[in-house]
């Protein structure tokens, strides 16, 4: 979460690997997600988004603009004032060629960002003419609510209206909104150019064809998107917020200290957390060892550590993961191929952080 106006994130061609990017899919349908919209008339925008504005260039949204214009979109950029917004396009500019001759961004990228990227002078401007908009500006509803409502006005009706909001729920955000079905959550995450993962997130109301079309925007930029439903926090600041909390317990408990924590967290189960998400990790574990972890968890720590229903009812089932019945995501079978990866992946890893050091403090 960005504390300037803008507060959204980017996405760099030739960062991710081709080979883990998620291209759009067929319909998805969650439980408790909006139903399909098949048979409806969709306005034509949600087939071919070109033109983009990023209402709040600070340093989320401004990210967010870079990796749009360097994806080949046209875009815009406002911000408070026509002053700081003409300061944020020349920052973003500096920083692309910065990037660039570091080694960060891929060659010609800064060009694309000069050539795709521009400011408006107001937010009527900036908007009048998009497909897309994406709201950027601080996570507080009393801010967000009248910017949302002044995008509206002064946009096309068929235009798609996304919030980076990460934490406010999408449905309270709509109610600011009359034509709220072209409505989304698009977030992305801090440092915007370089952290892959978008979560798209549609309320009750949101058409089909707007996930969709929004899906297909993200591709296009190099990063992958993540449907999840409209609960405060979504996923990533769900999981991100509870991690952080019970860190801070087991330094209130004396169990370690906020250095050694992060220490363990960095070099144990976080290091394989950029190749396998718990599900995967547990499925490779092994489900009856959680299981049996758990119990000892809920022996010390109460029913907050018992071992949760989904989990019990694969191992009562014979699924243990993938030595036994298949797992939550990943399928019985032979396990040579994935503990080949897994080692390169780590080893990989392991060299990447001894060429890079200890990171400053």
């Amino acid at each position: 979460m960005d504390h300037n106006l803008g507060v959204l994130d980017p996405v760099i061609p030739g960062i991710f690997p081709e080979s883990l990017r998620r291209h759009p899919t067929p319909l998805r349908v969650m439980p408790g997600a909006p139903a399909s919209t098949a048979g409806k008339v969709v306005p034509s925008v949600t087939d071919h988004i070109q033109h983009v504005a990023v209402v709040g260039a600070g340093y989320m949204g401004g990210g967010i603009a870079q990796v749009l214009a360097m994806a080949g979109f046209d875009v815009v950029i406002v911000d408070a004032d026509s002053a700081a917004t003409r300061r944020h396009l020349d920052r973003l500019r500096r920083e692309a060629e910065d990037f660039e001759a570091q080694g960060l961004f891929d060659a010609g990228s800064a060009d694309l960002v000069r050539a795709n990227l521009r400011a408006a002078d107001s937010l009527p401007e900036a908007v009048a003419e998009a497909d897309l908009i994406e709201e950027a500006v601080l996570e507080q509803p009393e801010i967000k609510g009248p910017v949302l409502k002044s995008i509206e006005a002064a946009a096309r009706p068929e235009a798609i209206i996304g919030s980076n909001t990460s934490t406010l729920p999408i449905g309270d955000l709509a109610a600011n909104l009359t034509r709220a079905e072209r409505f989304l959550g698009i977030h992305f995450s801090n440092p915007a150019p370089f952290i892959p993962g978008v979560e798209l997130i549609a309320h009750t109301a949101t058409d089909e064809a707007v996930v969709q079309a929004v899906e297909t925007v993200v591709a296009r930029t190099g990063k992958l998107s993540a449907r999840v439903n409209d609960k405060a926090g979504f996923v990533l600041n769900r999981l991100q917020y509870v991690l952080l909390k019970e860190a801070i317990n087991l330094v209130e408990e004396g169990v370690a200290t906020a250095e050694d924590i992060d220490i363990v967290v960095r070099t144990t189960f976080g290091y394989r957390l950029p190749f396998f998400g718990p599900f995967a990790i547990a499925d490779m574990a092994g489900l009856d060892v959680y299981q049996d972890c758990f119990r000892t968890l809920e022996d010390h720590y109460g029913e907050r550590l018992a071992a949760p229903a989904m989990l019990t009812e694969l191992v009562d089932t014979g699924r243990y993961g993938v030595k036994q019945g298949g797992g939550f995501v990943i399928p019985a079978g032979d396990q040579a191929r994935l503990i080949e990866y897994r080692n390169a992946a780590y080893a990989k890893l392991g060299q990447l952080l001894r060429d890079l050091g200890p990171a400053p403090r």
